[in-house]
């Protein structure tokens, strides 16, 4: 069942603002980000934590959730300008690190057989991987820019396509 028109009309526009207001404000827009991510880390440590009175599965993995959810938000919270920075700067590293597992993996099957392209492949990733971990932060500026573009792209595309069809309730439909 597909969602109403005017509910992806609106999704479409707010992500079409936010990817403006990073292109135009990318420090206060982020900080923004992350702080609504502090608060949902800390209200997903606090039910964690309420959880364990009420589901007795799970009791080491939901206090260790708990606890780390508390603290994540709290300090996002108290540090959101700084963790503005860390929070892209660390999925920067992160994604780094992937493209250099990545490419060992495609290294390793290019060499055992799978073609000279998998290799090819095993290399690049392991450079764009080498590239991310040497500069972080600047990973992380791209990473915000990129994002503020697909969510440009992704606020137009699926708002138009989607305000140009009709729902199966014939003309006139809410759907």
């Amino acid at each position: 069942m597909a969602p109403p028109r005017w509910l992806v009309l609106l999704l479409g526009v707010i992500a079409v603002i936010f990817g403006v207001l990073f292109f135009i404000y990318p420090v206060p827009t982020l900080t923004l980000l992350v702080t609504f991510l502090g608060f949902y880390w800390l209200f997903n440590g606090i039910v964690a934590l309420i959880s364990l009175f009420t589901d007795k599965t799970g009791r080491g993995w939901k206090l260790l959730v708990g606890i780390l959810g508390i603290l994540a938000g709290v300090l996002v919270l108290t540090y959101p300008l700084y963790s503005a920075i860390l929070i892209p700067t660390v999925f920067a590293i992160i994604i780094g690190v992937e493209g250099l597992i990545i490419g060992a993996v495609y290294m390793v099957q290019g060499f055992s057989g799978a073609g000279w392209g998998t290799g090819i492949l095993g290399i690049l990733s392991i450079i764009f991987g080498l590239i991310l971990i040497a500069n972080p932060l600047v990973a992380a500026v791209g990473l915000v820019l990129l994002l503020a573009g697909l969510a440009i792209i992704g606020g137009i595309g699926p708002s138009s396509l989607r305000s140009g069809c009709r729902g199966e309730g014939g003309e006139g439909s809410d759907r």
